[in-house]
């Protein structure tokens, strides 16, 4: 046996190191400018980006202690997150930069503000609302803090405190940013017609061609899709094209109305022209269902499964891969596709369990317990996620399903009805489980 003080002096090392790998410093990161994809490079307004945010690197060299030129380098790279897609740098990025800011001042407005945007980004909803709240107690006349506190309390299922939020932010900053939060209340309880009124004002309100702007009018072409009218649609992301070329966003809006028109190929050629110029995870996704439809289910997994990668990567992380970006809602859908059904319950329960008032994430536990055959408990959770009379032709078209299995085929047929009186452009293996569920003759528009 090896002398007792071997071990003591083992158990004094590897007390010493423990504490050194959990309390060492972690690292910071280096502050610099990501280049842009080649199609999304080429623009004035990337040149005079550019050169802003490199004034203010360049600025910051030279007084690391300008809590003025942190703040304005964070919204910097907070904009650029959006335009690129690039979360796991800018967001980690700015979110070092305004912790900084507020180590010296906790109540500084401007930095709550940005780090209350970057937690919402990064879908940490209570916290943000509870940055909101701060904000317009110190400001009660604060657009930015009202839009904060609307978006966080959208997420949270808060639907009747967002409103007043809501209201609050248009009686005090009519514009682009408060007509789309109305908008998007307006989706939620069923006013599609008042929600596309309310973007098309935040687009009026806004600059052709900004991304702000763009993003606006791509969401009511959104609109024109969930109402089946694809033709409207495209006008929309065209003209969003024309302001703002290779916008990836309206490249896929494009590539949804080639796959509703059924025009496959011209589908894969949208999707992949955005997500070379933006790497959203959701452009993955819906090359994976264009694969699906055209009978390529090898293609359609490798590319679910490269979206399961990127999502997983960061998923509720903070370090050198991660950037506390939660998705668990996105996983769990991602999950179903590729026939992962525990991993899906596992991701589906987790968002519940933080958002169980949202109907979107009441919707996505619903389908996974669907899938799962747990009929009775996804019925439970689809009811929720019917409380605000949402006209969404797909939500409508899982309650048909649930509702037929787990109560009957004449509770259900009405559901399914009704989402396609909304509009027909509804997957076809959806389709093909209806008619297999409801008889090839009991729905005459599955055809």
């Amino acid at each position: 046996m090896k002398p007792k003080y071997i071990y003591i002096t083992f158990l004094i090392l590897s007390t010493g190191l423990i504490y050194y790998l959990v309390n060492k410093p972690v690292p910071k990161t280096e502050l610099k400018l990501m280049e842009r994809s080649a199609n999304i490079s080429n623009s004035s307004e990337w040149l005079n980006t550019k050169a802003a945010i490199e004034k203010l690197l360049g600025d910051l060299r030279n007084n690391p202690n300008n809590s003025k030129v942190k703040k304005q380098l964070a919204m910097a790279y907070i904009q650029e997150s959006r335009v690129t897609g690039n979360h796991g740098y800018y967001d980690k990025a700015a979110m070092e930069l305004i912790d900084e800011v507020l180590k010296e001042n906790a109540t500084d407005y401007e930095a709550l503000c940005a780090k209350a945007t970057i937690l919402l980004s990064q879908h940490h909803f209570a916290d943000a609302l509870e940055i909101g709240n701060k904000v317009i107690k110190e400001n009660e006349y604060s657009a930015y803090g009202y839009g904060i506190v609307t978006d966080a309390n959208v997420e949270l299922g808060k639907y009747d405190d967002a409103i007043k939020s809501a209201d609050k932010m248009v009686s005090v900053r009519p514009d682009i940013r408060s007509y789309s939060r109305v908008s998007y209340l307006r989706e939620i309880f069923g006013d599609t017609d008042g929600a596309i009124e309310a973007m098309q004002m935040a687009v009026d309100a806004g600059l052709p061609g900004a991304e702000q702007t763009e993003w606006a009018r791509v969401y009511v072409g959104h609109l024109y899709e969930m109402k089946g009218d694809v033709n409207k649609a495209s006008e929309f992301y065209q003209t969003s094209l024309y302001h703002r070329p290779q916008y990836a966003y309206a490249l896929a809006g494009m590539g949804r109305v080639a796959k509703a028109r059924k025009n496959y190929t011209e589908a894969v050629n949208f999707f992949t022209a955005a997500k070379f110029n933006v790497p959203d995870y959701s452009f993955y996704d819906e090359l994976g269902e264009v694969s699906s439809n055209m009978l390529k289910p090898n293609d359609a997994r490798n590319e679910w499964n490269e979206a399961i990668d990127m999502l997983a990567v960061g998923n509720g992380k903070e370090g050198d891969t991660g950037h506390g970006h939660y998705s668990d809602r996105e996983l769990a859908l991602l999950y179903l596709k590729t026939y992962q059904y525990d991993l899906a319950l596992q991701h589906a329960l987790t968002e519940y369990a933080r958002r169980p008032d949202n109907i979107d994430v009441n919707q996505t536990l619903a389908w996974v317990r669907y899938r799962r055959g747990e009929y009775r408990d996804a019925n439970e959770k689809i009811d929720i996620a019917l409380r605000t009379n949402s006209k969404n032709p797909l939500l409508l078209f899982q309650v048909g399903l649930i509702k037929a299995k787990a109560l009957s085929i004449a509770q259900g047929k009405p559901f399914i009805e009704r989402s396609l009186a909304i509009s027909k452009n509804i997957s076809p293996d959806l389709k093909y489980e209806a008619k297999q569920l409801f008889g090839d003759s009991s729905l005459m528009a599955l055809k």
